[in-house]
This record gives structure tokens, sequence and C-alpha cells, in this order.
């Protein structure tokens, strides 16, 4: 079948990328690395010896990064309804974390130890109808927000993907009752036209844990 010239225009954009380019060359498995590398090199997310739940990993390439940062003695699980290729020392837990038997699943991996770090790159597929794509987007950082919640030592920290657009200030406010600061991330890697947005919220509020 014949490309369409907009698939043709984003493949050429695909390929020209610098941090396509990049990640192929440090041997990453995708571009969306170089958004974590940034915000970690502003924010020092990550340190040795840390426990970190990745949300949404596949294909992996912000697992690839996190086991470097964390090791030696760190602890990762890495969860998403795609398959990821097995990576040393990431515990990858394949399904939904929403569901009962997953989640179960990815508690018994963690034995009660509370969480420094949650992550969550998730968004939804995409419909091509906008007000459903972006309620959908909000219900899944709703959901990671109510996993971090529950699991994060009082101290720790969660970084969660966002679009910018309806439901976006209402969660941010949800992340203002939940952490003592809530800030936002737009780092480089972020394409231009992209509507996409990073919080982080660190230090939870008295109370605000489950």
């Amino acid at each position: 079948m014949k490309r369409s010239n907009s698939s043709n225009t984003w493949l050429r954009e695909h390929e020209n990328d610098t941090y396509v380019q990049l990640s192929r060359k440090e041997g990453f498995r995708s571009r969306a690395v170089y958004k974590l590398t940034e915000i970690d090199a502003k924010d020092r997310l990550l340190r040795p010896g840390a426990t970190v739940v990745d949300l949404g990993a596949a294909p992996g390439s912000w697992a690839q990064y996190t086991i470097r940062r964390i090791s030696p003695g760190g602890r990762l699980v890495a969860v998403d309804l795609l398959d990821i290729e097995p990576l040393p020392g990431v515990e990858i837990i394949q399904g939904d974390f929403t569901d009962d038997a997953i989640l179960a699943q990815l508690d018994a991996r963690l034995g009660g130890r509370p969480v420094d770090l949650v992550l969550s790159d998730m968004a939804p597929n995409i419909s091509g109808i906008a007000s459903m794509d972006q309620a959908r987007a909000v219900n899944l950082a709703e959901m990671a927000l109510d996993f971090a919640r529950s699991r994060l030592a009082p101290d720790g920290a969660f970084l969660v993907k966002t679009f910018q657009g309806a439901g976006y200030p209402d969660f941010r406010n949800q992340m203002m009752q939940v952490f003592r600061t809530v800030a936002s991330r737009k780092p480089a890697a972020s394409r231009d036209r992209s509507s996409e947005q990073f919080l982080l919220g660190r230090h939870l509020k008295p109370g605000a844990g489950g």
C-alpha cells in the first residue's frame, strides 16, 4: 500500500530527529528517554538504592536509564499492557496496573517496601477525536496519581505525563492537594507542537497517602 504524503513527511521528520539519532547511537529503545534524562538532571530524581515503579514502561527506554541511575542496590518494577523485551535488573510485569490481579503482582514484588519514585509516561491510544483523547489522557494520569499516593514514601516523588487542555488544570489541582510541591516540566525532547507537559510532585502532604 502506498504511503500517504503525511506518513512520508512524518517518517522523514522521524529519521532526521536529533533525539532519534542519538537514542540509536546510545542504545536506547526510544527518543523518550531524553525527556527523563533532562528532568532528572534538573530535579535529581534518581539515586543509587532507590525503589522505582515505571508505569506504561514500553518499549523500555525510561527503564533502561532508570536502572543505571539507581544501581547499585536499587529496584525497578516496570509495568505495561504491551510486551517489554527483558532488561537486566528490571522486574517486568505485563498487564494493566489498575487490574486487581496485576496490582497484586506489583505489590507482591514491592513486598510492602515504600516507593521512592513513581514514573508515568503513559498516553492513551489515539482515536483522532481530540476531546475523547484528552479525557482518556487525564483519566490515565489520575489513575497513576491514585497509585502513587498510596505507595510512595513520605518524601517520595511522582513524575507524570499530562497534556494541556480540558481537565489539565483540575488534575494539576489534584496534584497540589497530594504533594507539598508541584512543578511543570517541558523538556527539550518534547516536540514543540506537542501539548504534553510533565508534572512533578514531591513530598506527600500529611494525610495524603493511602
